[in-house]
């Protein structure tokens, strides 16, 4: 089970990372440098939000869901719980980013994009992902995403041929996206035969207290992550952000590799003790992966680059290398999180890690960009 996990967990991210890399050189010769990047900072905005309505239940919720497989009452009432609880966030949520996008001159003048790239948190609540991950049948999930990406490519292909379909590009990704959702929460409901329905607010409560040192730790990192791109964008050009993101699609190739064997883990270890040894011998393996990551990005990274993304993106190729050393806060921080501090019940140790990274990193940009006129500032801080 732990191996089957780990193969569907580590397919579904390869595939969405390919998927992406596979479409690149056609968007980023169709709709140019300057649209695509202004769709991937746009992303990136809608993202904030969707790491709020997440809230770090996703672990609990695997948690919960891994230790009660046979209890079908108790899986109803995780994925009530977490359902209602987004709900409300979505709600919240709703209400801020359209503030932001009717009170920023930038985002107002391409509002309608935002709205649809907005349409994607839906998705992750109508898609619980962790509840496949619990109960360690993520091959679901890897047949939804892959079946509706795939769905996807004609019409990307046939209808989206020119600088003006940035907006159609938009839809047709969040359409397809929200599809595979909905085919998740229908399996959910009549395969496994559990409904969710809204809960007290009493109930949510516990949950989101529960949550609330993952939310920490989590939306410390995607914050640190996306900001990345919205520093890029707002200091720089759209270009350099599409730049940036051709780099962060190949780094993040190899990564998942071995990025998912610690997700895949978590429900098996989180149910045994005394696993010292094995956790130093993941810890060590994972080390010299990380090496050998870096080592494969620095020898082939810019033959990579030129085929994807063509001469002008050549740029790219520095952004890769200084990324490529994040590997190791992939792996190893990532494991001393999943193995040693969530189990024991310390997962306030990783926020307070996470916590220290995302002030340097801001400290860092900020004030390289304000007397630097490089770009390679936003990604050294970042790594």
């Amino acid at each position: 089970k732990v191996v089957e996990n780990y193969f569907f967990m580590t397919i579904l991210q390869i595939l969405n990372s390919l998927f992406y890399l596979l479409i690149y050189p056609y968007l980023i010769r169709v709709l140019g440098a300057e649209n695509y990047g202004l769709y991937v900072f746009a992303f990136s905005i809608v993202t904030y939000f969707i790491t709020f309505i997440n809230f770090g239940f996703d672990l609990p919720g695997v948690k919960k869901v891994a230790q009660n497989l046979q209890n079908p009452n108790v899986k109803k009432e995780v994925l009530s719980s977490v359902f209602t609880a987004k709900i409300y966030l979505e709600i919240i949520s709703l209400v801020l980013f359209s503030s932001i996008v009717f009170l920023v001159p930038y985002m107002r003048a391409n509002w309608f994009l935002f709205f649809i790239c907005f349409v994607q948190t839906l998705t992750n609540i109508l898609f619980p992902q962790w509840y496949f991950q619990g109960i360690q049948r993520m091959r679901v999930v890897t047949y939804i995403q892959l079946g509706f990406k795939m769905l996807s490519l004609p019409f990307i292909f046939l209808l989206v041929k020119q600088h003006d379909d940035l907006l159609l590009y938009a839809f047709i990704v969040s359409f397809f996206s929200l599809l595979g959702a909905l085919t998740a929460y229908l399996i959910i409901r009549y395969k496994e035969n559990l409904s969710i329905s809204f809960v007290s607010f009493a109930n949510v409560k516990k949950y989101v207290k529960e949550a609330l040192p993952f939310f920490a730790t989590n939306g410390m990192n995607v914050v640190k992550q996306q900001s990345a791109v919205v520093i890029l964008g707002g200091f720089f050009s759209m270009k350099d952000v599409a730049l940036y993101d051709l780099a962060m699609k190949i780094f993040t190739v190899p990564t998942v590799l071995v990025a998912s064997i610690n997700g895949a883990l978590f429900p098996k270890i989180v149910r045994l003790k005394n696993l010292a040894t094995t956790i130093k011998k993941i810890i060590k393996i994972e080390n010299i992966v990380g090496i050998a990551i870096i080592v494969f990005l620095i020898t082939t990274g810019n033959f990579v680059i030129r085929l994807m993304g063509g001469p002008d993106m050549s740029g790219a190729f520095p952004l890769l290398v200084i990324l490529s050393f994040g590997i190791f806060g992939q792996l190893t921080v990532g494991a001393i999180g999943y193995f040693i501090f969530i189990p024991t019940g310390n997962s306030a140790y990783v926020a307070k890690n996470q916590l220290v990274a995302f002030v340097v990193f801001f400290i860092f940009a900020l004030t390289g960009v304000l007397v630097s006129n490089s770009v390679w500032v936003v990604p050294l801080a970042l790594t």
